[in-house]
């Protein structure tokens, strides 16, 4: 492995965890600067790359699943339906489905979407959606808390997910959004929108290795360890801190920061900055 392509992996890790569950889209991001340090060139090819970013996504994802472990794992065991554990199984279940089935169905559609131009517009339009959701004053306070989430709450998360399958749109701004515009709280969508993240993103990465599991080689392992570790360690900071942020600060900066981040991509996707 060279020393440019540790480099570059360090980078990816770090971007992965410090994205993967703030509302600017991680996906957008990795293919955005990866493509501007050529990394599909350093690691050889398209493939390699798209195993690479999987599996440090799951890094991330294994980061909020630590975080909350003990909810998790109560809800994972409970013995009530009707108990809080219970019922989040239960709602995670339900919010799951929407994405889970569109996503397997339309992959090769979707995969097409995988471009700088594609992230720059979703990431704007994005952008525009949570000022204007933050801006609303509708998030009343019906659901505070995930305890006190209904099933109604869930339907609605889980479709606002859907759309997160477009590269640039961003899981938890879809999510999160989607669950304030329903009702939800903003610390109470985004809890529920982390402890969602961690099923919805384990199966999405278990169905990627096994799609590429035949490049899983002893040479992609020292690459994909530092960028595993990097974004598991980064991602594991971002979501104690954003569970914080969230209970006294809005949306709104994250949306600027998507519309000033898209306008970029544009200006250089227009220099021809980016291979595709």
């Amino acid at each position: 492995m060279s020393a440019s392509l540790s480099i570059v992996a360090f980078l990816l890790g770090i971007v992965e965890g410090l994205t993967e569950f703030i509302p600017v889209s991680s996906t957008g991001h990795m293919i955005v600067i990866g493509d501007g340090l050529h990394f599909n060139s350093l690691i050889g090819s398209a493939d390699r790359a798209e195993l690479f970013l999987v599996v440090i996504q799951l890094g991330a994802i294994l980061a909020v699943g630590w975080y909350y472990r003990q909810r998790l794992q109560a809800s994972l065991f409970a013995r009530s339906l009707d108990s809080k554990p219970g019922k989040l199984r239960t709602h995670l279940a339900v919010a799951f489905l929407p994405a889970a089935i569109f996503g397997f169905l339309f992959h090769k559609q979707l995969k097409m979407l995988l471009t700088p131009l594609t992230v720059a517009i979703t990431l704007i339009i994005g952008g525009i959606v949570i000022i204007l959701v933050e801006r609303s004053g509708k998030t009343a306070k019906r659901t505070t808390t995930v305890d006190t989430m209904t099933l109604k709450d869930a339907i609605v998360v889980g479709c606002s997910q859907i759309l997160s399958l477009i590269p640039g749109t961003s899981r938890s701004a879809a999510t999160i959004m989607g669950g304030m515009l329903g009702g939800m709280e903003r610390s109470a969508a985004t809890e529920f929108s982390f402890l969602l993240s961690f099923p919805i993103m384990i199966a999405a990465s278990v169905f990627e290795l096994v799609k590429y599991r035949a490049l899983l080689t002893s040479d992609m392992f020292s690459t994909i360890a530092i960028g595993f570790v990097v974004a598991f360690v980064t991602a594991l900071l971002v979501v104690g801190w954003l569970v914080r942020f969230v209970q006294g600060h809005s949306f709104a900066g994250f949306g600027y920061y998507r519309i000033a981040f898209g306008a970029m991509i544009l200006v250089l996707y227009s220099m021809n900055f980016f291979s595709n």
